[in-house]
């Protein structure tokens, strides 16, 4: 009796070979686009529609003032966020540009998926790599904020599915065509982020022995490749461009010169190949064991699983004909983590620098969810051949790549969406609306650095401010671009430097007292803190508390504690809950100053008492204003920082030393006992908790020894 035909699974090569000439081409270009779409409209949903943390508010100042972002300047994210900021008529600076975003990053997922399915012909395969990235928590965040990442996801993207559409090219002109335009997105992908140059090093030598192996490579072939790479690079003519014509109220460096542009295209001010200067980073080994784990949580076991089995189906005697695109991929991903470990120099351990370096793991995190699109459809094609029903193992693979996607989607959407975040907005305005008429501001580090300079530049908020920044009065370039734009301030030299004076080079330096002496006319505030290598505004100021900032007093005035309590109780109008942010996140780093800046006053004034050279009496009083402060600051916030447990504690001990008549010594007693148990239960490794324990237990002798007294006295009077 005759068997039934088996129905035939769909040939991998078959499908890539009516896929056409162009990445849109074809059935799988269709459901690339209408993947990429589907990706869209759920980054959309989740978008910030304000000013996100980290270097956005930068790269969008710098965009929208045509002048030049950090290091390596980032050209084409600049022009391109600058052309969407022009033409698009809805929403914030900020909002264009996070929506420019979330579409690089949903095209981006749609070319992981061709690059599976040209290779793979698996369309469950392609949703798979596509779907376990794009909704991952990391690529989530990082695609839906103005940041540089979802444009070189894209670029990862690219490279990848061009890589494949090579391998699959028939003919030696459509290999020529390929090889020309990849070389040329290769030069453009390096105008934005410079990590993808490892994957580069990796494609061109392969493409190039590809074609030498099918005697295609001459030496005018090659010439046209160099030329297209360079042609990709055009844009960075930009960055000389716009410091020419210097009218950007905010740029970095000055590219005027080949030097200076080399200086900034090298990242020198960096440190060339680091990820910031002067930090001691975690081991290779432990940036290693980090990544892997961030692997594992962010695209789960299964995933990784899928993509050893793409490799490993490469040794085995049945392998397929894609098996070098698969090692090159494979190597693309062990050259970048090896590399990037070697010289991430950030201590990761430390939440705020595992949420900078955890981002450039997205690069090889595109390749792990190719790799496992491969695999899943490597077990598939497998399957088919040893059983016979291809309709069963067609509903498994593609319940198994829906099952990963969707178990994404719903671990992640919420975590990941911003729709209603403006914290570090919030940040910004409330800090500038805080600041009298006129004032000069010191910026320091990017939290206030970019927050502040956005909503100053970019939405026009309190013209009347200059923002000065510290770390940038220190290049020589910053000055000489720059002071133009800060009307009103006089600088008394070309360079900020601790040594006054002319430096080796003649360049005519001066420091923080002699800016303090000269502007005089203006009240100046620093956000947040001064630089540690120039303390010689001690000669003649002092820092008094200002919020999150300070304001340099002279030190001719004196210090009156009840008016500068009244003066910045309500700086700020800031209600988000204390914690309610990732440790890692920027928005985290902002709530805590904000929070911070509540008690700030308070330890000042009790600061003062401990180490003021003062009468007992002005003691006494700094001591009770401070008390008094804290105990109005910890009983309006019930959950709060838990250092303030540990400040409240300490001032109540103090007042208990004074013998205030208008104070209960019990209620002293019971508020330190307290507070210090509550630090010590939620603050295990401070170095000072046994001590503080030994307190406790004498501290609750003498409330014993109170009350008795009290309850004696009672019953002597009864």
């Amino acid at each position: 009796m005759a068997r039934p035909a088996r129905r035939a699974r769909p040939n991998p090569e078959g499908a890539a070979a009516h896929m056409g000439a162009g990445v849109g081409g074809g059935a799988g270009g269709a459901a690339a686009g209408a993947l990429g779409a589907a990706v869209a409209a759920l980054y959309m949903a989740t978008l910030p529609p304000a000013l996100p943390g980290g270097d956005a508010g930068e790269l969008i100042t710098a965009a929208y003032e045509l002048g030049v972002a950090h290091p390596p300047g980032y050209p084409l994210f600049t022009l391109l966020a600058k052309l969407v900021m022009g033409l698009l008529p809805v929403g914030s600076p900020a909002f264009r540009v996070n929506l420019l975003c979330s579409l690089l990053g949903a095209a981006a997922a749609s070319l992981l998926f061709y690059t599976v399915f040209r290779l793979s012909g698996s369309y469950a395969g392609g949703i798979l790599a596509a779907g376990v990235f794009s909704f991952s928590r990391l690529t989530w965040q990082w695609s839906i904020t103005a940041e540089v990442f979802s444009l070189n996801n894209l670029f990862v993207g690219l490279l990848m599915a061009l890589t494949a559409h090579f391998e699959e090219a028939s003919t030696a002109r459509e290999r020529s065509k390929i090889s020309k335009f990849g070389a040329f997105c290769c030069g453009l992908s390096l105008c934005n982020q410079h990590t993808i140059v490892l994957y580069i090093a990796c494609i061109v030598p392969w493409v190039l022995s590809q074609l030498f192996r099918k005697m295609e490579l001459s030496l005018g072939h090659l010439l046209k490749l160099s030329l297209c790479f360079l042609a990709g690079l055009l844009p960075y003519l930009y960055l000389p461009a716009s410091s020419y014509l210097s009218r950007a109220r905010w740029t970095w460096g000055d590219q005027t010169t080949f030097q200076g542009f080399l200086t900034h295209f090298l990242r020198e001010e960096y440190g060339t190949f680091n990820l910031a200067k002067s930090e001691t980073g975690s081991s290779m080994r432990e940036m290693l064991a980090f990544q892997l784990e961030q692997m594992k949580s962010e695209l789960s076991l299964p995933v990784l699983a899928l993509a050893l089995v793409a490799c490993v189906n490469t040794v085995l005697p049945t392998k397929q004909q894609k098996s070098p695109v698969i090692w090159l991929f494979a190597g693309m991903l062990c050259l970048y983590s090896l590399f990037f470990s070697w010289r991430a120099n950030l201590d990761i351990t430390k939440p705020l620098f595992l949420g900078v370096v955890e981002r450039f793991w997205l690069q090889s995190s595109a390749v792990v969810a190719v790799l496992a699109g491969l695999g899943l459809a490597t077990l598939a094609s497998v399957g088919s051949t040893m059983l016979e029903s291809s309709c069963v193992l067609l509903w498994l693979e593609w319940l198994s790549a829906l099952t990963l996607v969707t178990s994404q989607i719903w671990a992640n959407y919420s975590t990941c969406d911003q729709s209603n975040s403006y914290t570090i907005d919030k940040f910004a305005r409330n800090v500038l609306s805080s600041m009298p008429t006129g004032a000069v501001i010191l910026l320091r580090g990017d939290l206030p650095g970019n927050a502040l300079r956005y909503i100053h530049y970019c939405e026009g908020m309190r013209p009347d401010i200059t923002l000065v920044d510290q770390e940038m009065m220190t290049y020589e370039w910053y000055l000489p671009k720059l002071a133009k734009h800060l009307p009103g301030i006089y600088f008394p030299g070309n360079r900020w430097n601790p040594v006054e004076g002319v430096l080796p080079d003649g360049t005519l330096a001066f420091n923080l007292h002699r800016f303090l002496e000269v502007n005089k006319h203006k009240e100046v505030f620093v956000c947040i803190g001064l630089h540690e290598g120039d303390s010689t505004w001690r000669r003649s100021y002092s820092l008094w508390p200002w919020g999150t900032c300070e304001k340099l007093v002279p030190s001719s005035i004196v210090f009156d504690p009840g008016e500068w309590i009244h003066l910045t109780r309500n700086l700020y109008n800031w209600t988000e809950d204390y914690g309610s942010f990732k440790p890692s996140s920027w928005e985290a780093v902002a709530n805590e100053e904000m929070w911070q800046a509540r008690m700030k006053t308070a330890f000042f004034i009790f600061e003062l008492a401990e180490t003021a050279s003062v009468t007992a009496e002005i003691k006494s009083q700094l001591y009770t204003f401070a008390y008094t402060s804290y105990k109005e600051i910890v009983n309006s916030h019930p959950n709060h920082p838990v250092n303030w447990h540990k400040n409240y504690a300490i001032a109540c001990e103090r007042m208990l030393r004074l013998h205030q008549v208008d104070v209960d010594p019990e209620v002293l007693l019971s508020e330190t006992v307290k507070h210090f148990l509550l630090y010590t239960e939620k603050v295990e490794d401070d170095p000072q908790q046994q001590d503080i324990l030994q307190a406790v237990k004498h501290l609750k002798k003498e409330l014993q020894g109170l009350r008795k007294m009290k309850e004696d006295v009672r019953r002597g009077a009864a």
